[in-house]
């Protein structure tokens, strides 16, 4: 099935940025919300930051017009069952997003691809009750959604491969790169990784290592890393921040000594870019 016009849930910064997206590149957006004053203020806030661009020279008036009128807006859940494609982007919730999806597999057609933009919930709990739970996955974008390329994949457990590859095409289609998390792990690819550097920052400004600045400007410049892990986290918003935690929980605490993985490397000579085999072949 070819996808042509995508449902966006929730009219908030993830779920605009991925209707102006989706927009832009020619997709038929109907972007829902609980408040037609939410959508209005969405829609307005969106069409002065594309003419900001076009006032810089970065934007055509003509493009811009095309991405506004591909989007249509909709109070009621119902206004997506004809898309081939919905994004649910709600808040972390997960007795909405369940309740959200169990609607969903209701009212949408039985072959749309239902997707949660959750940033660390389990795909498979948030689907459990929606009809068909094999056409659902994880499709988690970052913010902000318009600038940044990656879109994660992620897998629940009764997710199938053409629905994979049917959000792949999508997310390629709107310009992102995507990459796939194989299994529903907490915190999927980058949070996983990404949370375990900022709390080690933080136990590092806890225990008087250094102050926040400073943890920050090695970060930056030791690293190359554009924020500091405490920007990072203000950027995100620190109220985000426990709710991660909470859901990485499940997790085994980090484990210092070598991994097995890497003591294999090591054993068969691959030493990385000095001598041409790492993680990766140089050759």
């Amino acid at each position: 099935m070819e996808i042509k016009k995508i449902g966006v849930l929730g009219a908030g910064q993830m779920g605009a940025g991925i209707a102006q997206i989706a927009a832009s590149k020619g997709y038929l957006v109907v972007l829902r919300d609980i408040k037609q004053e939410y959508l209005d203020a969405s829609l307005a806030k969106m069409k002065a930051g594309l003419d900001k661009r076009v006032a810089a020279g970065k934007e055509t008036a003509e493009a811009v017009d095309a991405t506004m009128a591909n989007i249509s807006t909709t109070v009621d859940l119902s206004g997506v069952k004809d898309c081939d494609m919905v994004i649910e982007a709600v808040p972390e919730i997960l007795d909405l997003k369940q309740s959200t999806f169990k609607e969903l597999g209701e009212i949408c057609r039985p072959d749309a691809i239902l997707c949660t933009n959750t940033s660390s919930m389990s795909v498979t709990k948030i689907t459990k009750e929606c009809k068909n739970p094999g056409r659902c996955a994880g499709m988690h974008f970052f913010f902000p959604v318009t600038a940044m390329k990656l879109v994660e994949i992620i897998k629940g457990e009764a997710t199938t491969d053409a629905t994979v590859d049917a959000v792949k095409a999508v997310s390629e289609g709107i310009g992102k790169v995507p990459v796939l998390c194989k299994t529903d792990t907490p915190g999927f690819i980058v949070n996983r990784c990404l949370f375990a550097f900022m709390l080690e920052a933080v136990r590092c400004y806890e225990d008087g290592v250094a102050d926040i600045r400073d943890i920050d400007t090695a970060i930056k410049l030791g690293l190359n890393h554009p924020l500091g892990p405490f920007e990072m986290m203000d950027m995100s918003g620190l109220d985000t921040f426990p709710h991660v935690c909470e859901t990485l929980e499940s997790l085994p605490v980090t484990d210092w000594s070598t991994p097995a993985s890497l003591t294999k490397l090591v054993a068969e000579g691959r030493f990385g870019k000095k001598n041409g085999k790492g993680w990766h072949d140089y050759t």
